[in-house]
């Protein structure tokens, strides 16, 4: 007992598939703790783990759930992480600040492989992780569960070590043999198991299993290695010993299981985290925490809320926290303990503990502090977005406010993006899916009261030349005292795609001054900045062949002029065509999928394949490089994950322009007018 009151706060993240019951589970827990008297329904939104109209509306977890409890008179903070590959940056951000995770599966064989980046990113990381099976009070759930544990070994970079064994009847779990105490237990009803008489007939299986799970240990072990080639039985002590410093190290990955619907299996799991769970300062080390005496805390959630401002959810990594006291030069107004969407006030929060910390305006997500500085922790990048809105305020005179709204919901999630593009004159919103955009646009309208019209962005398309021309351009205009005269001659060159844009001069005998030289260029590309289509000119170079000035009538703003003129009767004579900009995609996902990734490739306008690869680091996943313009990017994420069980995902980078068919070029042009128009009004 008293090791344990001296425990240090610690924190598990629950994370998976959706809808493998993560917010269950985590009810589950509370319930199992004592911090909650019953447990909330997962479909009525009743859970803590259902923050805001958020969930309920889109009927999936979108953020991060965090509750802070205590379990037997020990400190533990429980993050539920959302699922969905549209919410994957938030969900990332929880495991980074845990000490464990627990991997919430199904036993379903055919859905192990969606769990595979999971698990490659918690090995990447060092994370220790283990894995809990819900939903074993399915029919049919002890094959199921036998399958699911062959098909995650097979993704897992790590031993998977059982740590129960179920006792079945026929085809369904109804307990299960703890293989560290070799003590049977049934499930019975809605709560934990009770303590049952281990069957005769199950023995075989046990020892089986048992010296499997301890031969993984002595692997890892030279002294229990010795003891199991003398047959001595290592005590439970020494047993539990390994597992903790297997765990510890991301060694191992142990394997419960249970429903967290029915309560089994739960206070076993909990047993384990809290038996086995590295604490915080174990934790530091791992990730890399400066050593020191003072308050080290980082963020890995920001939200700003009404009547409190910005709030930091922040793990303590070092020392305490109090009310009032200074971190990187801001002074904490507010010490929150967390549970739900529940807050409450508190004076200090101590190492390990995770809190909200308010007006921290100058931290960021992923950030440590200090009293009087940002300390660069270990963090992950912002995950690409894939799909994008563009919006403009209903209301006249709300375009500030809505800046002002899109920087506070891109701070809360670095998974959105919001850029200005000033080409087309838009506010462009881009997202990891298309739910995560509309959760954005339902947030602008509550939190904010914004109403936006929202519409495809404009691709960057660009305009080049076929051919090339000559022609002269002259610019002259009187109007009483100093007149204006430029007068040129100048070649129109295509260029290698690529070669954007060249300026040259080849004028003899001084016809035109050298000092102009500089006004024909900028008066090209001026006018290149929208050619006779529409849009910007790339890969051409212009000459400066002849022309003549006036003394006092010439300029540079005539000399412009005139380029400006030569140009526009050139173009048209050149044989201007439209480029589109061309993406190269790396699609991933599991390879059982990759034939209908190709398909939705080869089935998009201008879509080519490049070939595929096994992933170099998520065992059991493919990707896929290919061609696609940026035209039709639009949706293909929707298309993807409608394919791959709601997991692929893609990257994408610009490549190359290439000429747009012509049947399709008069409704770009169209539709580019039509939008700059609107973008006027």
């Amino acid at each position: 007992m008293e090791e344990k009151t001296l425990r240090t706060p610690r924190v598990a993240a629950l994370v998976g598939p959706s809808m493998t019951g993560k917010t269950s589970l985590m009810e589950a827990l509370l319930l199992a703790s004592g911090a909650i008297p019953k447990k909330g329904s997962a479909k009525d939104h009743g859970t803590v783990g259902d923050l805001a109209t958020d969930a309920k509306t889109r009927g999936v977890g979108s953020e991060l759930a965090v509750a802070s409890v205590e379990v037997e008179g020990e400190p533990w903070t429980f993050i539920d992480c959302p699922g969905a590959a549209e919410f994957a940056q938030e969900a990332m951000h929880g495991l980074l600040v845990a000490d464990v995770v627990v991997v919430v599966v199904e036993p379903d064989p055919a859905r192990a492989v969606v769990v595979s980046p999971l698990l490659a990113l918690l090995d990447e990381r060092s994370i220790p992780h283990l894995v809990f099976v819900n939903k074993v009070d399915v029919p049919g759930a002890a094959v199921a569960l036998r399958d699911t544990l062959l098909a995650l070994q097979k993704l897992s970079a790590r031993p998977l070590l059982l740590r129960e064994l179920p006792l079945r009847d026929g085809q369904n779990v109804i307990g299960y043999v703890d293989l560290v105490s070799e003590s049977a237990y049934g499930f019975k009803g809605h709560g934990e198991a009770a303590l049952a008489q281990l069957p005769e007939s199950v023995l075989p299986e046990e020892h089986e299993a048992r010296r499997v799970m301890l031969e993984h240990l002595a692997d890892l072990d030279d002294h229990l290695l010795t003891e199991l080639l003398e047959d001595v039985n290592p005590p439970t002590e020494e047993v539990q010993a390994n597992l903790r410093e297997d765990l510890k190290r991301d060694l191992i990955v142990d394997v419960f299981f249970g429903s967290a619907e029915q309560d089994h299996g739960v206070r076993r799991l909990l047993k384990a985290l809290r038996d086995e769970a590295p604490e915080v300062h174990e934790t530091a080390a791992r990730i890399g925490v400066p050593a020191g005496d003072g308050a080290l805390v980082q963020s890995f959630k920001t939200v700003h809320a009404a009547h409190v401002g910005k709030l930091s959810f922040a793990r303590v990594w070092r020392a305490e926290v109090t009310d009032g006291m200074t971190l990187n030069d801001d002074r904490v107004s507010g010490v929150y303990r967390l549970f739900g969407a529940k807050q409450q006030k508190v004076t200090k929060a101590v190492a390990g503990e995770v809190v909200a910390l308010g007006h921290l305006d100058g931290l960021r997500t992923g950030q440590g502090a200090t009293a009087s500085a940002v300390v660069e922790l270990p963090w992950i990048e912002a995950l690409q977005p894939v799909v994008a809105l563009s919006l403009k305020a209903t209301r006249s005179g709300d375009d500030v406010k809505l800046s002002g709204a899109l920087a506070r919901i891109t701070e809360e999630d670095p998974g959105l993006r919001a850029e200005q593009a000033a080409e087309a004159h838009e506010l462009v919103l881009w997202a990891q899916g298309d739910r995560h955009l509309r959760l954005a646009l339902d947030r602008l309208k509550a939190r904010f009261g914004l109403e936006v019209r929202t519409d495809a962005p404009q691709v960057a398309y660009r305009e080049t030349v076929r051919k090339g021309a000559s022609q002269h351009g002259r610019f002259k205009h009187q109007s009483g005292g100093h007149g204006a005269f430029g007068d040129v001659f100048i070649d129109v060159v295509p260029l290698p795609r690529g070669g954007g844009f060249a300026f040259d001069e080849t004028v003899a005998g001084g016809v035109v001054p050298k000092q102009y030289f500089s006004s024909v260029e900028k008066g090209a590309r001026e006018y290149f900045k929208q050619g006779p289509l529409g849009f910007p000119v790339v890969d051409v170079k212009v000459v400066l062949t002849h022309g003549s000035y006036h003394t006092v009538d010439s300029s540079d703003m005539a000399f412009q002029q005139a380029t400006r003129v030569a140009l526009t009767e050139a173009m048209p004579k050149c044989d201007p065509v439209l480029l589109e900009p061309v993406l190269a995609l790396q699609l991933v996902a599991p390879g059982e999928f990759t034939p209908r990734v190709q398909r939705i490739v080869t089935g998009r306008r201008g879509g080519q394949l490049l070939g595929y690869d096994q992933h170099p680091t998520t065992r059991g996943w493919d990707v896929v490089q290919a061609f696609v313009p940026q035209a039709e990017l639009r949706a293909l994420v929707t298309e993807l994950r409608t394919v791959t069980q709601g997991v692929g995902s893609f990257t994408w980078t610009v490549d190359h322009l290439r000429e747009v068919d012509p049947k399709e070029v008069q409704h770009v042009v169209t539709t580019r007018r039509k939008a700059l128009e609107d973008a006027r009004a």
